[in-house]
Order: structure tokens, then C-alpha cells, then sequence
């Protein structure tokens, strides 16, 4: 496998992820058609648009879970495909939180957290014990390592997640997350678990550093101030906008004004809309 490039020949920074002419569909749904989209070292992206517009998806394409029916996915300029064949350790590490948290009903906080090192390292228990207890500390869990996913509440159902995203095996380098992907953080959560949560997000990358950069997908416009610096507005397809969260009030694209202001009237079809 080629080794990882930091710029281009022309001095230009290689992204951490490059999406090209990416296409996907379902059926005979199409949900993206030739799709381009770049995320650089030190991002803090915010990925919006309708529902149904399949931005869960994207993030799933991104993290190698799902792949393209056209279109090539670069990880640090190398094409994922390639990576994936080589059963090397790859150029990226790459941490999701999904959207419902997804732990395990019938493990424990500690064991969903630390659920990777127990499967797959040869660390011993008592040592993923202490990374386990630094990652939930780290995200305002501490003491919670005995309880069940039902005994937390959904904000630190939520945030059990982000530890568990972030958990890497120390006696591998390379095995830190360097990309985050948030599905929905806040889906379902009180304005005041919302705050907490996107303030989180913003900790996590800036102040731990527990990732380089990282990807929201959102539909809160609290989330999106608070947790991001740049948009990209997903809708019938393609990518109908991009830029920073300063230009939104500014802005003239008929998908941003109707996306942000809730309107009916405007490019974006609303169910049940004639």
C-alpha cells in the first residue's frame, strides 16, 4: 500500500477524505448522483439537508461501510479500495457515533466501551479497564462503568458512544481516531442534553484531542452553530451548497434559504407537497 501523502504536487494539502463523482442509489431511488466532497485536517463539518436526502448514508460510504455504485473514495489521497485489499493498517482511523448509540442492551457501560480491546487486543483486562474509565471521563461519565445502556439516559446513552468512538489500543500508534462521524448526536435529546452534547463534540476535537477533525450529520441549528465551522447542504442528489456557518444569514442559494428558514415555498419538494 502507498504511504499516505500530506500535499499534492502542487503544495495543496491532501484531504483526510476526498469523495469523487460518488453515485449511489436504491432501487430505482437515486440517492446521490456524482457527488464531489473534500474534508482537510482540522475540520469541524456540518453535513445537513432534507430528510431522505441520504446523508446517514454518506457518513456509512466515508467510514467504508457502504460502498459507491460509481465514484471513487480517497482515504489521505490513497483510493479505499486499494487500502481494503491490502488488509494493512490503513492510512485512516475512522470512529462513528450512530445515531441511536447503538450499544449492547446486555453488556455493561465498561464492556460496550471497551468492547474492540476485549475482542480483538492482547491487552490485558486490568489495562482496558483504565483506558475504558480515562475515555468516559473524558466525556463526563465517570463512575458509570457498571451500569447498563437502560440505567443512563439518552444524553449519556449518547455520550457512552462518543467513548466508545474515540477507545483506541495503545500498543498500536496508528490505532488513535483521527475522523469522527456523528449521526444525529442530538436526535431526540432536551435543548440543555443537546448543549452538553455539542459542546462535547467541540471538546473532543479541540481541547482532548481525540480526533483531527470530524463530520455532523444534523438537522438542529443549534448543533450546526455550535458544532461546526462548515456546511454542506446535501439535497435531490447532489451537493446544492458549501460554506462556512458565518455565510448561512448571507446567503442567496435558494436551498439555503428555504432549508434554514423551514419555508414550504422553494427547490426542496416536502412530502405530501403538490
Amino acid at each position: 500500500m502507498r504511504d499516505p501523502q500530506s500535499s499534492t504536487p502542487t503544495g495543496d494539502p491532501v484531504p483526510l477524505v476526498e469523495l469523487r463523482q460518488v453515485s449511489k442509489r436504491f432501487g430505482s431511488t437515486v440517492v446521490f448522483d456524482q457527488v464531489d466532497l473534500k474534508v482537510y485536517r482540522g475540520e469541524a463539518l456540518g453535513l445537513v439537508g432534507p430528510s431522505g436526502t441520504g446523508k446517514s448514508t454518506l457518513l456509512r460510504i466515508i467510514a467504508g461501510l457502504t460502498e459507491p455504485d460509481a465514484g471513487e473514495v480517497f482515504w489521505c489521497g490513497i483510493p479505499l479500495p486499494e487500502i481494503q485489499a491490502q488488509h494493512q493498517t490503513p492510512p485512516l482511523r475512522v470512529g462513528m457515533v450512530f445515531q441511536q448509540a447503538a450499544l449492547f442492551d446486555s453488556l455493561t457501560v465498561e464492556e460496550n466501551v471497551g468492547f474492540l480491546l476485549y475482542e480483538h487486543s492482547r491487552l490485558p483486562r486490568s489495562r482496558i479497564r483504565e483506558l475504558v474509565a480515562a475515555k468516559l471521563e473524558a466525556v463526563g461519565l465517570a463512575g458509570k462503568e457498571h451500569n447498563l445502556p437502560e440505567e443512563l439516559s439518552g444524553g449519556m446513552r449518547k455520550r457512552a458512544s462518543f467513548a466508545r468512538a474515540i477507545m483506541e489500543d495503545p500498543s498500536l500508534p496508528q490505532d488513535e481516531p483521527q475522523l469522527l462521524l456523528y449521526d444525529e448526536p442530538t436526535a431526540g435529546l432536551d435543548p440543555i442534553a443537546s448543549t452538553v452534547i455539542e459542546d462535547l463534540i467541540r471538546d473532543l476535537q479541540q481541547v482532548k484531542k481525540a480526533c483531527e477533525s470530524y463530520i455532523v450529520v444534523t438537522h438542529q441549528h443549534s448543533t450546526i452553530r455550535r458544532a461546526t465551522d462548515r456546511i454542506v447542504l446535501l439535497a435531490q442528489g447532489q451537493v446544492q451548497w458549501q460554506g462556512s456557518v458565518h455565510q448561512i444569514e448571507t446567503c442567496d442559494n435558494p436551498f439555503v434559504r428555504q432549508f434554514f428558514s423551514g419555508s414550504v415555498e422553494g427547490p426542496i419538494q416536502v412530502a405530501g407537497q403538490v
